[in-house]
């Protein structure tokens, strides 16, 4: 981790550190050392300056605690949906006592309203009249903007060049400045800390900044609050954030109930930390959970969520697919591939031991692109073995496609696509190659079309029919 150090030239941040000083346990003696790492008395690296989030200190991280959340709570109220949590029609299908936290339902389409809401009411007035900023892709970015927006404080959000461009025009419509720069988060975060820096703004972190994670944690005050008996409480995980708050708050209040964070196995980061006792840097691939694709959990985070966990999921991408598209079928619920987390790893059968048990799963967000849903409905529908694709060969003589449609309608198989090729079948110059895409009611009728295509053509070829997903409960035609 690279350092970063206190000077004179950078004296601006203590501002910033007052902030942090009226809502968490830091004194003046050590309140630089919170916030800065000394190396040579300067904040510079080559002709670089050393940018580092100054609310997260990696050799002094700050445990977040229930007094915090509690306090936070009561400063948020007026400005945060108090959203629903009902019990899902996917209760019976499941074996399982299942409540859904609608906190997508928040003015933004994310919990992240909660946090960004509290930190920006902690600031002083001289740090309201200068501004925030942050970085991010999108839900974070909006949650500053809009409370910004309500609450008169200037923000100036840096989202990276990859940044959905709804996202984009949401910032821009809460009259916020926005930066497009930087190729991914990365960049993106070390311009927001360097404009922060330069200009006096309060950089406020995404996941672990501590008043962002006592925000986050009043979801679970009101979980508390709308259900009785909870056995369990599954948690989106990324940056380590909203698992910090929820398990500071639950334990608190119930210490019997488990805390389960879930995240897509494109982005393990906080499983890596609990297996390397800290947090490290994780590769990340492309993932339908995109708001979880964090590359290292927050100091703060871990500091506070460690002793809390009692498991973590790690969940396949295309069981998120799935969650998605039961949310859609039976919920009547759009969320995000980080707010479908929770239900995927129930469906993929990785909290079995949650059966006849009352479990909580929280829906962080619903921002979800309209063409990423398309796209996600689509690979659910093909994950669930609803959606196939398939080659085969037919007479090209007149009437041949036509019986290949009539064999698959035969059986109430819907037909999506066909796509038929000719130059490329050598064998038999009076034969067709007919690709085909069809919807089936689910993997059994899936099973029961291949088979009785192969009882009638030579050449049959399914592309990537799944295995068995009797686990996850389908949609009754």
């Amino acid at each position: 981790m690279e350092n970063y150090v206190y000077s004179s030239e950078a004296s601006e941040e203590s501002d910033c550190n007052d902030d942090m000083r009226e809502g968490f346990c830091c004194d003046s003696s050590n309140l630089h050392a919170c916030c800065h790492k000394e190396f040579n008395g300067s904040m510079h690296r080559s002709s670089d300056y050393k940018l580092e989030d100054p609310s997260c200190n990696p050799e002094s991280p700050l445990k977040v605690t229930f007094e915090e959340i509690t306090s936070a709570a009561y400063k948020i109220k007026s400005g945060i949906v108090n959203t629903p949590c009902t019990r899902s029609h996917m209760s019976n299908l499941t074996g399982m006592d299942i409540y859904l936290k609608k906190d997508f339902l928040q003015n933004t389409g994310s919990f992240k309203e909660r946090g960004a809401r509290y930190a920006m009411l902690m600031l002083s007035p001289e740090r309201r009249q200068k501004g925030v900023i942050a970085a991010s892709l999108g839900n974070h970015a909006q949650a500053v903007c809009y409370h910004g927006h309500l609450l008169g404080i200037p923000v100036t959000v840096v989202m990276p060049i990859i940044a959905p461009i709804m996202k984009i025009q949401k910032c821009k419509e809460y009259k916020a400045n926005v930066i497009m720069d930087g190729k991914d988060m990365a960049e993106a975060r070390k311009i927001a800390i360097k404009m922060a820096k330069d200009r006096g703004y309060t950089y406020i972190n995404g996941y672990d900044h501590p008043q962002i994670i006592a925000g986050q944690g009043t979801i679970a005050l009101e979980i508390m609050e709308q259900v009785q008996d909870i056995d369990a409480i599954v948690v989106p995980t990324g940056g380590g954030g909203l698992l910090a708050g929820v398990a500071v708050a639950v334990k608190n209040l119930n210490p019997d109930i488990k805390i389960i964070g879930v995240e897509s196995e494109r982005c393990a980061s906080f499983s890596m930390a609990m297996e390397s006792e800290k947090p490290v840097a994780t590769p990340i691939e492309g993932t339908l959970a995109d708001g979880l694709a964090v590359p290292m959990v927050g100091y703060n985070a871990w500091e506070t969520a460690k002793s809390l966990v009692d498991k973590m999921v790690v969940v396949k991408e295309e069981w998120i697919a799935v969650a998605i598209l039961r949310m859609v079928e039976l919920e009547k619920c759009v969320v995000e591939g980080a707010g479908a987390v929770g239900l995927a790893a129930i469906l993929a059968g990785q909290l079995n031991e949650f059966k006849g048990k009352r479990v909580v799963l929280i829906l962080s967000g619903g921002n979800i692109d309209t063409t990423i849903l398309g796209r996600c409905l689509e690979r659910g529908l093909a994950a669930d073995g609803r959606l196939v694709k398939f080659k085969v060969t037919v007479s090209d003589r007149p009437g041949g496609i036509s019986e290949l449609c009539k064999v698959i309608g035969s059986i109430g198989v819907s037909i999506k696509d066909v796509i038929h090729e000719r130059a490329w079948v050598t064998s038999d110059v009076f034969s067709v190659e007919v690709k085909v895409v069809c919807e089936t009611r689910d993997y059994a009728h899936s099973l029961e079309l291949r088979d009785l295509l192969l009882a009638r053509y030579k050449k049959v070829k399914f592309d990537d029919i799944p295995e068995n997903m009797a686990a996850a409960p389908t949609v009754e035609p």
